[in-house]
């Protein structure tokens, strides 16, 4: 009798499992699946065009969890306490066939929310499809309306008229509350922002903004390119007077605040000045199977065999328990104690 290989052996059923908390009593309850390493964006806090990674150095399509794979390996995560999904990349949309991925996830028992983040280039030929597939919500960055910034952030890969245009496809596929990323660089883009929340105020849309971040190796972080988000609010309640938004809730990366005219929301994600991992309830996994626990981890743990040739779900899931039981992260937390470390992973790899 032949064998069958892990990708011919569906998982339909895992063993009950009480919430799993680590180290620091935070349970599992969302997990950001990287679908694919590879960009058509060069974004220069994420993969600068000037790095080797920049240049194109990905993983073979051959590597990756098929999307039988990343389902079985889902439906472990789900038997943890995981509730939310975010799918991200590099660029999602261009693993082939997302949409039929996204169609098996939405199916699992127990998934109330996938969510994904995107450049938006592609939303015009593919949020329709999105939307049909089950996709709950939609993120895409954008860091200036100005398109010389955008050169200068993107490699000279992302034009505005395009981005813009995928947010509004995506807008008539029926997602009507998008997210807004932007990472903001003093001296970069940061002149800009006003204006790109003037263009996004009372469209519905969400903009937050990003500090930038020491991820991965390649982004030439510096602490003084931050822009700390106290500063945003005092800057933006000038112009437009806002409020905190008192249904905020711990486990959230940004912090919310409304315009008190009723014009919409902002967010503020402030992993450098005020540190949310306390309440960091977020695994990541990369698309050849790697599971990291911070976004500045600079080690995972490979469950790609276990995911791939195990017999059975129980396996894979008490390998995931023993993991996150022993998870102690708090990076950004102790971030000025720490010795600048070469090794931690790139952020289009981990997915951010």
């Amino acid at each position: 009798m032949t064998q069958k290989t892990r990708s011919e052996i569906p998982i339909t059923t895992l063993a009950p499992a009480p919430v799993v908390r680590d180290t620091r009593a935070r349970p599992l309850r969302e997990l950001r699946i990287s679908v694919i390493d590879r960009c058509n964006f060069r974004c220069t806090y994420c993969m600068p065009e000037d790095s080797l990674q920049g240049r194109g150095v990905f993983l073979p399509l051959v590597k990756l969890l098929t999307d039988h794979e990343i389902t079985d390996a889902v439906r472990a995560f789900v038997g943890l306490g995981v509730r939310k999904l975010r799918i991200t990349g590099g660029e999602p949309l261009v693993r082939p066939g997302l949409p039929g991925l996204l169609s098996q996830l939405s199916k699992i028992e127990g998934v109330e929310d996938i969510a994904m983040t995107s450049n938006g280039v592609l939303l015009p030929r593919l949020a329709t499809d999105l939307a049909e597939a089950g996709l709950s919500r939609i993120t895409v960055s954008l860091d200036s309306l100005d398109q010389d910034v955008l050169d200068l952030m993107s490699g000279r890969k992302a034009k505005l008229d395009e981005i813009l245009a995928g947010i509004e496809a995506a807008r008539d596929a029926g997602f009507r509350n998008l997210k807004i990323n932007t990472v903001v660089q003093r001296g970069v883009n940061d002149h800009t922002i006003m204006d790109l929340l003037s263009h996004f105020r009372g469209s519905g849309h969400t903009v937050r903004l990003i500090e930038f971040m020491d991820v991965g190796n390649s982004n030439h972080w510096k602490l003084e390119q931050v822009v700390p988000s106290a500063e945003w609010v005092e800057r933006i309640n000038k112009v437009w007077p806002i409020e905190a938004a008192s249904d905020s809730r711990a486990s959230e990366t940004a912090r919310r605040y409304r315009y008190v005219d009723g014009q919409g929301e902002i967010g503020l994600i402030s992993s450098i000045s005020q540190p949310f991992c306390g309440g960091c309830s977020r695994a990541r996994l990369t698309a050849d199977g790697i599971l990291y626990t911070c976004l500045f981890a600079n080690t995972g743990t490979n469950l790609m065999p276990l995911i791939r040739q195990a017999q059975d779900a129980d396996s894979l899931q008490q390998k995931i328990r023993d993991i996150w039981e022993r998870r102690d992260d708090r990076y950004s937390e102790i971030r000025t104690d720490l010795t600048p470390s070469t090794e931690k992973v790139e952020m289009y790899r981990m997915g951010g």
